[in-house]
């Protein structure tokens, strides 16, 4: 008998945590310490003023403290404000009925205001499209791919996690790409689009018998099928390149040349690279996003079985009108609700992990996973930082008399294992996903949401609902180089 090999696990994910005590960050510890030090000198100093300025102390680091479902207080006070505000000045609604001839009467609503599509070529007699941040000065270019099923790779699978992996720390040797988007679109298709497109291609001057059995096997295929887009999103800053472009023009040939490698590392990885999506594409993918009634038309447009594929343009891909609410985001015939990345499995998990979270289901839903890699010198420090921040929970806890806890004694050896990893040639990115659903029918946003939560769980993944940020989450996962987490920091160039 022959001997199975073992089945191969994969982790390796840890929360970043710095220097913080009690769970906090390191800028909330600081902040916690300064108020207990001011209140110690202002005892001293001054006991008087103690008594009112001492219960406006004690209820900042109370609210700093504190934490609700694992988030501290102050982030959902913060956030609660934010939401009044917006929704105070108007910032949470577009209304159609703007005159065409307005400078700005198709841009996109909210935080994708400032994105515009631009078809450039790409040097070797064919034309891409990049979606350029205004704002910022990011642009992004989509690489269309088709994924390899892992149920019959075997040990190929370990192969394109390892190119995957080696691909994701080149990066960090490349300091003009900022993050990768790796976004698996599905959505529910009727078996009459496999049907159409295979009818539809078959030769005329086939042999009689090739074309009956294509055809007995279209009839034999099910009556309901799947529409499955994958797509690897790239954002380039230009004010990292060597040659530091000083035009969109100059950024789309040197964002050009850098992808020629990026697309050929991608081949073994699992997946086939398809093409550079053109700027239809993109065009179409967000159109489809805000109206998800158009799919249908989109698709045949796209494929070239209806013609008027150079009429989709940025100004069809945008919603007529758009409403964001608490927990959803309603928006030409769809209403979308999206979930952010809260924890990521604690324990080993195999190869497959995700596939029930990315299968098909009865609903639209994208899933983005971003991977903002770190430059090599950046990485180094960050990890050591880690480890002397876990060192330091440590000693403090044994000074303190405190009993160490499961989890720091885990979270620990991570720290020095990812060191040593580094140490020996790793990358270090820093990850996130986010999840969006769409329903025709408002009345069955909880049921697609309940399965989404569901095919979550059972991929070992924790997600929370991004209440109060519904379009933010719904434009991380289109083909844009939107990063949540850098909207709120980034300055304009």
């Amino acid at each position: 008998m022959t001997e199975q090999p073992p089945v191969r696990t994969y982790g390796g994910w840890r929360r970043r945590r710095g220097l913080g005590l009690m769970g906090l960050s390191t800028g909330q510890t600081m902040a916690v310490l300064g108020a207990v030090t001011f209140a110690l000198i202002l005892a001293t100093a001054a006991p008087v003023l103690l008594v009112v300025v001492g219960p406006l102390l004690a209820l900042g680091v109370g609210l700093m403290v504190a934490r609700w479902d694992g988030v501290p207080l102050t982030h959902r006070i913060v956030g609660q404000v934010r939401w009044q505000v917006a929704v105070a000045r108007g910032w949470t609604r577009l209304t159609g009925g703007v005159l065409v001839e307005h400078p700005r009467a198709w841009q996109l609503p909210g935080v994708l205001a400032p994105m515009v599509l631009v078809d450039v070529e790409d040097g070797a007699g064919g034309r891409f499209g990049l979606v350029w941040d205004r704002h910022s000065g990011l642009v992004t270019a989509t690489v269309r791919v088709a994924a390899t099923s892992t149920w019959l790779a075997g040990s190929d699978a370990d192969g394109w996690v390892a190119a995957w992996g080696g691909w994701l720390a080149g990066l960090g040797y490349v300091p003009a790409v900022r993050w990768v988007a790796v976004t698996v679109d599905t959505a529910p298709d009727p078996g009459s689009t496999l049907r159409d497109r295979v009818v539809g291609g078959l030769d005329p001057q086939a042999p009689a018998a090739a074309r009956a059995i294509v055809t007995d096997l279209v009839a034999a295929a099910p009556y309901s099928a799947a529409d499955v887009d994958t797509r690897i999103s790239i954002t380039f800053d230009p004010r990292f390149s060597p040659t530091r472009p000083g035009t969109v023009l100059d950024t789309a040939v040197e964002f050009s040349r850098l992808l020629d490698g990026l697309e050929t590392g991608l081949g073994g990885c699992g997946v086939t690279v398809l093409g550079r999506a053109s700027a239809a594409d993109l065009a179409g993918a967000v159109r489809v996003a805000f109206d998800p009634a158009a799919r249908g038309q989109v698709g045949r447009l796209l494929d070239g079985t209806a013609p008027g594929r150079e009429l989709l343009s940025w100004a069809d891909a945008g919603p007529v009108a758009a409403q964001e609410t608490w927990d959803a985001y309603r928006h030409d015939s769809g209403t979308s609700t999206s979930w952010g990345w809260r924890e990521a499995p604690r324990q080993l998990v195999h190869a497959d992990v995700l596939s029930r979270l990315l299968a098909p289901g009865a609903w639209p839903t994208r899933t983005t996973m971003l991977y903002r890699p770190l430059a090599a010198g950046a990485a180094a420090r960050l990890l050591e930082t880690e480890v002397n921040a876990a060192s330091f929970r440590a000693s403090y806890r044994a000074r303190t008399g405190r009993d160490p806890q499961a989890r720091d004694s885990v979270d620990a050896a991570a720290a020095s294992r990812a060191a040593r990893e580094e140490a020996q040639g790793a990358g270090v990115v820093l990850m996130s996903m986010y999840v969006t659903t769409t329903v025709l029918d408002p009345a069955d946003l909880v049921k697609a949401a309940s399965d989404v939560e569901t095919r979550a769980d059972s991929a070992k993944i924790r997600l929370r609902r991004l209440y109060g940020a519904q379009a933010a989450g719904f434009a991380a996962t289109l083909p844009c180089g939107l990063h949540p987490a850098v909207l709120a920091t980034r300055w304009p160039h």
